[in-house]
């Protein structure tokens, strides 16, 4: 009997190849279009080109409701019982806060010991760039924070893709259905059915994933002077690098210690997802093929439908790492003086105010400014780092990534022990 061997795909033309190539191109096609075009004209070719972006974002978050959805009721009627849902939510709480804290207190090891705002000259500074992020501090309240989080209507929750809203209704649907047994079972078994299709739009979607990637670089690159933002930004970026370089090293020896050598492989599954966030800032845009591969990876679907949607709601770990450390560096550079007391305060304030607020535009940097206005801190002194935020988002996304892959698959693993496997 002859067999059939089928040739595995090259690097080049896998996705993850594609990506890198498209990164490539985009690069080289926005810094063509930066030095040959005028100001406008380049701005022009960037508001365009950045569209296909645009689309393949678009495209994710078309998917993102209905995955979200299906996939955590029918994980939760798999788990069975309240009492296992609240173990598994516990667990996950835990980690999620505990890495949460970890990467605030990384950020502020290195803007204290790096001092990347001191001697900052202001005098060039666009402040009227800031105010549309500015804005959006005053929707920041604790009666707003427990609105954005308990849905008024599942229905407008989907139309918005507030993922924690979709996580709250879809955690209370799934425990009813587990609660009434059998009778559920053919809702259950429809929403299994769907989020398989789901899935399989998944991989169409992702087959645009080069093209949206290179849109993205292309239209940034056309736009920034790179060689000039390196030495204005040099020693931010710098030491921003350094810190989230060290959160890198901590969950990577945290996925050691828990996952052994199985860390390699997993590495290797989320390959992909890691470089479409870096490339498109969007870690939301990597949330149905990180659960693809995941479950690829060996992590049961019941788990990854479970923790990767409070993941994205509760531990987004370079977005926290980048928080400690822009609020200070901007009272660094305004001269605000915060003494140790006072810096863990606010690390503390951040651990809450930043929970829920997946999906909200330049989240991160919102929360900063409304951090920044609690302490006394010039609001404005968010257009110190505006110049630079994209580069940095590139790595907070990739970074929130690699910190929900972990967390999914350590909470996989210790369950998986549990029940003797």
């Amino acid at each position: 009997m002859s067999t059939i061997t089928t040739k595995k795909p090259s690097f080049l033309n896998g996705l993850t190849g594609q990506i890198l190539i498209a990164m490539f191109l985009g690069a080289i096609l926005g810094v063509i279009i930066h030095n040959s075009t005028t100001v406008e004209t380049a701005q022009e070719f960037s508001n365009k080109i950045k569209m296909l972006a645009t689309i393949f974002i678009r495209l994710v978050q078309m998917i993102i409701a209905p995955l979200v959805f299906t996939t955590l009721v029918v994980g939760i009627a798999k788990l069975g019982d309240v009492k296992t849902v609240g173990r598994i939510g516990g667990k996950a709480l835990a980690w999620f806060f505990t890495a949460s804290f970890i990467s605030l207190l990384i950020g502020m090891l290195y803007v204290n010991l790096l001092q990347p705002g001191v001697g900052l000259n202001l005098s060039n500074v666009d402040l009227a760039s800031a105010t549309d992020v500015t804005a959006k501090t005053q929707n920041l309240s604790f009666e707003n924070f427990i609105e954005h989080i308990v849905p008024k209507s599942i229905f407008e929750a989907m139309a918005t893709n507030e993922i924690l809203q979709i996580v709250i209704f879809s955690i209370f649907f799934g425990l009813a259905a587990a609660s009434v047994g059998d009778h559920a079972k053919p809702v259950t078994d429809f929403l299994d059915r769907t989020s398989h299709i789901v899935l399989k739009m998944v991989n169409f979607v992702m087959k645009f994933a080069p093209i949206g990637v290179f849109g993205a670089i292309a239209g940034v690159f056309a736009v920034r002077d790179f060689q000039e933002l390196a030495i204005t930004y040099f020693k931010f970026f710098g030491s921003f690098l350094i810190g989230i370089g060290t959160l890198w090293v901590v969950l990577i020896f945290v996925g050691v210690l828990f996952l052994g050598k199985r860390i390699k492989i997993l590495l290797k599954h989320i390959v992909s997802p890691l470089i479409i966030a870096f490339s498109t800032t969007s870690s939301e845009a990597v949330f149905p093929k990180l659960t693809e591969e995941l479950e690829r990876f060996g992590v049961k679907d019941k788990i990854v439908s479970f923790m990767l949607p409070l993941g994205y709601s509760f531990n987004l770990d370079g977005s926290m790492m980048y928080m400690t450390f822009a609020a200070i560096f901007i009272a660094q550079a305004y001269g605000v003086h915060l003494d140790y007391p006072t810096q863990f305060t606010m690390l503390f304030v951040l651990m809450l105010t930043s929970k829920g607020i997946a999906g909200v535009p330049r989240a991160s940097l919102v929360v900063v400014a409304a951090t920044c206005g609690m302490f006394k801190i010039p609001i404005e002194g968010i257009a110190l780092i505006l110049p630079i935020d994209h580069f940095c988002d590139m790595f907070r996304s990739a970074t929130n990534v690699l910190g929900n892959a972990l967390a999914t698959s350590v909470v996989g693993k210790w369950e998986d022990e549990k029940e003797g496997k």
